[in-house]
């Protein structure tokens, strides 16, 4: 695993998918930003839920996807349901 396993919503299986799209550290996903990620995975693996862009935000943010606030919840549902 990488150390993007160390950071809030990152299980091995998250790990696994962000490796295959290239993203292997925190720098990287903060920089690449959850919504990209989340097309990036998307395009390879078509099963992509909604809560895969939630646990990437809050990676990024450094906190668990339930404690997101709801406007940015709100927000990146939108944009879950305009990708779908």
């Amino acid at each position: 695993m990488s150390e993007l396993a160390m950071h809030p919503n990152i299980g091995k299986v998250l790990d696994s998918k962000l490796d295959a799209v290239g993203i292997r550290t925190y720098d990287q996903l903060k920089k690449t930003g959850s919504k990209k990620a989340w097309l990036l995975m998307k395009a390879i693996d078509d099963s992509i839920c909604i809560n895969c862009l939630y646990d990437l935000e809050g990676a990024i943010r450094g906190i668990r996807k339930t404690d997101l606030p709801e406007d940015i919840r709100s927000e990146l549902k939108n944009y879950y349901n305009a990708h779908k």
